[in-house]
């Protein structure tokens, strides 16, 4: 009987259902870019942002580890601020928006790292093929009330993808042998977070 009893107790405490409190946070459109940077020629690098950046975190407030993260970019709003090389960009050579009008990126494992840092491990689908890629986290910073009540915090992450691994393959040779565009394409995302009322 005693047996029974114990047995009961370490089944119910293994059932016992998590009450962690998960928080939606939601991007704010308005502060949030991804930028990026790729090597031109050889000889120097172009930069360039996606502006339309929208956003939903689930976030678990007892531990991050447990959060998740899907974003979605539209391709369309790509800017290296020239209009000519912007238009190179979105046609069939590059991202194809009209055929491919967004990347997204869902996450599938976060790692903490540090005090203030993960690694988000997840799928981004670019031109209509999906890779795995891992992001690496500075944040989130801590929470702040902004002027109208509504409680922001901010984070960033950054990676490296190949740009040929999802059917970026446009480029041309130069006479000294290099080539015009680069295939590694550094990945800055900013973003900040605007917590959701229930």
């Amino acid at each position: 009987m005693k047996h029974l009893k114990l047995f009961m107790i370490c089944l119910l405490t293994f059932a016992a259902p998590s009450f962690a409190e998960v928080s939606t946070w939601k991007f704010d459109t308005d502060h949030s870019s991804a930028q990026f940077k790729v090597q031109h020629m050889v000889i120097t690098s172009v930069r360039g942002e996606f502006s339309d950046v929208k956003g939903t975190v689930l976030m678990d407030d007892q531990d991050l580890t447990r959060s998740s993260v899907e974003a979605v970019i539209a391709a369309d709003s790509i800017s290296t601020n020239n209009t000519k090389r912007d238009n190179h960009l979105k046609s069939a050579d590059f991202f194809e928006v009209e055929k491919f009008p967004t990347l997204t990126f869902k996450s599938k494992k976060v790692t903490k790292e540090g005090e203030k840092s993960f690694k988000v491990l997840g799928d981004l689908t670019m031109h209509g093929i999906t890779k795995e890629v891992e992001l690496s986290v500075n944040g989130p910073t801590q929470t702040i009330k902004d002027p109208w009540g509504n409680l922001r915090m901010g984070a960033q992450a950054t990676t490296m993808v190949d740009r040929r691994d999802f059917g970026l393959t446009w480029n041309k040779f130069l006479e000294t042998g290099g080539l015009v565009v680069g295939n590694e394409v550094e990945i800055t995302i900013d973003v900040e977070l605007i917590r959701q009322k229930n």
